[in-house]
């Protein structure tokens, strides 16, 4: 071989082994982002009859914005609070909302709409920001919902809050993430914000809507631990599949932490049954503890309804109605309604 042909040779390997090492170090394409303009995208040519729903605040709501809760390394982590514009006679109701989006993607903004309209209905319904996995693995999120509940109580004079009326609800994954920081009231591992000296982060009711109760069933790893997704989302947020971590897969399962302290729980689920598994079996669970539980359907929708005018107000409906139910004013407490 002559001098010049090796040395053609000896650059093409240098390429070739170049590119390599570049594609090893490339990062994980970002995820698709979940927002209410994106879904409707993919929605409407199958229901071309939805809107999506308007998050523009109405002269009957307050809106305070940007509001850190909570602060993590270098990044404040915030919230959007949405109140009656009127003052109220008596506390507020309040409930914290947990966007959905795979656990590594979304936008509190999607929540606004059905905070707003609660808002309207007498409740402090507030949206937050939390760290999403490719921020931070499981159970990162857990903790920051409670630092969100955390903040909401210990400002609940500020702004007219009940702090012994506070729910905490979500969609999709923020549902599974809403339920699990309920479910795990008073455990301290998910909470190290806490401590005796800590205002508590104990919420009084969940809503989880569109979310996962089990990861561990066999019908939910097919689903969340799909070997043809690298990585899975879920597997994402755990730091590894089914098969390398169970007891993490596990632990993320509400079902698995309800107990006498699980507080009274609203599942509102679409037609796909992929968002429901290890529904029934929570539901019975928390029925033998005789902690309330309802579940609604919303007819003939897909994942992700809840961003969408019709359906919308058929779960804002239910939330009303079961906390209504579930979290009724104190009589004793000043500024109450006086009893019928």
């Amino acid at each position: 071989m002559n001098r010049t042909r090796r040395m053609t040779v000896v650059a093409l390997v240098a390429a070739v082994c170049a590119a390599q090492a570049q594609a090893q170090v490339q990062p994980a394409p970002a995820p698709e982002a979940y927002t209410a303009e994106t879904t409707y995208a993919k929605l409407a040519p199958r229901y071309p009859f939805i809107r999506i729903a308007s998050r523009a605040v109405p002269a009957t709501v307050r809106a305070v914005t940007d509001v850190t809760y909570v602060r993590r390394g270098a990044h404040d982590l915030q919230l959007d609070l949405y109140l009656p514009a009127a003052r109220a006679a008596a506390p507020l109701p309040a409930i914290v909302f947990v966007h959905g989006g795979g656990w590594r993607t979304g936008v509190r903004a999607n929540f606004a709409p059905m905070a707003l309209r609660l808002a309207e209905r007498g409740y402090a319904a507030a949206t937050i920001r939390y760290r999403l996995s490719g921020e931070a693995p499981y159970p990162a999120a857990v903790h920051d919902v409670k630092a969100a509940v955390r903040w909401m109580r210990a400002n609940a004079a500020t702004y007219g809050i009940d702090p012994d009326r506070i729910a905490v609800a979500g969609g999709s994954a923020g549902g599974q993430i809403a339920a699990l920081a309920g479910s795990t009231n008073g455990e301290a591992r998910f909470d190290p914000d806490g401590g005796p000296d800590a205002v508590p982060s104990s919420v009084q009711a969940i809503v989880n809507i569109d979310g996962l109760s089990d990861f561990t069933s066999e019908e939910a790893r097919r689903y969340e631990d799909d070997p043809a997704k690298q990585p899975s989302a879920a597997g994402a947020w755990f730091g590894g599949r089914y098969a390398d971590k169970p007891d993490v897969w596990r632990d993320a399962s509400p079902l698995f932490h309800v107990g006498p302290g699980t507080p009274p729980t609203l599942f509102v689920g679409s037609a796909q049954r992929r968002f429901s598994l290890g529904r029934e079996d929570m539901v019975a669970r928390l029925g033998a503890l005789g902690i309330p539980a309802r579940v609604v359907l919303i007819p003939d929708t897909p994942h992700s309804f809840w961003l969408f005018d019709p359906w919308l107000a058929p779960t804002v409906d239910a939330t009303d109605d079961f906390l209504r139910a579930v979290m009724p004013p104190r009589m004793d407490r000043p500024g109450s309604p006086p009893a019928a």
